[in-house]
């Protein structure tokens, strides 16, 4: 494993995965910890704010085209961009069981499912696992 490839590519893509990576670990804190609580309160934003960046230095990635510069994954990116406020909308008024839900659900779309994809071979996160 070398971050290497990760450190040497253009600065839109490390800013991306290591904002995902920190989303990725502060979500599973979130999913065992206490709920409702100061930190998971603090520790919400802070992964809000995360995914924010995960999602908008996602339009500056444009390795897979298939629609001019764009890819099925920026579809991704607006769909989080869109549920993030709503899920926080849910917990403000104590709609506890729909923040829960797309919480969850944002994380494992955004975070494990589009995670898996930067596996394939060939991609930067491949070679920082795998090597080349």
């Amino acid at each position: 494993m070398s971050l290497a490839p990760l450190l040497d590519a253009a600065p839109a893509i490390p800013v991306h995965a290591f904002a995902a990576m920190a989303a990725f670990a502060i979500g599973l804190i979130q999913f065992a910890a206490p709920k409702g609580t100061l930190p998971h309160r603090t520790l919400g934003w802070i992964w809000v704010g995360l995914m924010a960046l995960v999602a908008l230095s996602s339009f500056w990635l444009h390795t897979i085209r298939l629609v001019g510069p764009w890819s099925p994954i920026h579809l991704l990116s607006i769909f989080t961009l869109v549920m993030l406020p709503l899920a926080v909308w849910k917990a403000h008024t104590h709609q506890v069981a729909a923040h829960r839900r797309i919480m969850i659900f944002t994380f494992l779309g955004a975070l494990v499912i589009a995670g898996l994809f930067t596996l394939v071979p060939g991609r930067i996160m491949h070679r920082v696992v795998f090597g080349t």
